[in-house]
Parts: structure tokens; C-alpha cells; sequence
């Protein structure tokens, strides 16, 4: 595996491992929608702001949000990029599953011919 392939491997790693919690994917959900501040990402849930912050952290360093500065603000910003990422290989790999399994189904339907019914029986 070549150092770019392993660097693009570690970061879909990390997007996916962002995506298991249900409060950042929350968060992703909400910054789909446009831009964010911490304030206004933290309402929904019952956590502190630090809390909120390590939630921030995780998802700004596997790529999925950045923050920029507007005054005072520090507003979140969904990076579409990362998520087109994770998206790609999902639809990667459900085209090669879904490509197994209808071979699967092929190979089943073989098989059922061969004897007679789907139960694999005949009537005697």
C-alpha cells in the first residue's frame, strides 16, 4: 500500500470512527443544513460546551468540519470533501456486495433447478 493510499485509508478510518457517534453525526446533520456556531450546534443536546468542544475536535480532525473566524464567532463548516470520501466508498463497496449477491442468487437459483424445488425436494 503506497504512503498516499495509507494516508486516505487513516483519514476514512477516522471520518468513519467521527460518523459512529450519534451526537457528532448530529452535528454533521445540522452543519448540512449551513454553517453553525458552537452555541448553536450545542442546543439540542444535554452536554456541557467542552463537551461539545471533544465532539468538535474529533470531527475537525478527521476533515469533516473546519472553523473559521466572523467577529467574534468561530462558526463550524461542514467539508463536503471528506464526506464525498466516505460516501464514494460506501457506494463502492455496496456495488461489489450487491454484485455477490446476485451471483449468490444465480448460483442458489442453480442449484434449486437441479433439485427440483426450492426446498431442495421432490414430491414422492
Amino acid at each position: 500500500m503506497s504512503t498516499r493510499s495509507a494516508v486516505r485509508q487513516d483519514r476514512l478510518d477516522a471520518t468513519f470512527t467521527a460518523l459512529a457517534d450519534p451526537t457528532r453525526r448530529a452535528m454533521v446533520a445540522r452543519l448540512a443544513a449551513g454553517d453553525a456556531t458552537v452555541n448553536e450546534l450545542a442546543a439540542p443536546f444535554d452536554l456541557t460546551l467542552p463537551g461539545i468542544s471533544k465532539h468538535l475536535k474529533v470531527l475537525e480532525r478527521c476533515g469533516l468540519i473546519s472553523r473559521s473566524r466572523r467577529a467574534q464567532f468561530r462558526p463550524c463548516h461542514l467539508e463536503w470533501d471528506a464526506l464525498d470520501s466516505a460516501v464514494s466508498w460506501l457506494e463502492d463497496n455496496r456495488r461489489v456486495w450487491a454484485e455477490r449477491f446476485d451471483k449468490l442468487d444465480e448460483h442458489l437459483a442453480v442449484i434449486q433447478q437441479r433439485s427440483g424445488g426450492p426446498e431442495g425436494s421432490t414430491d414422492e
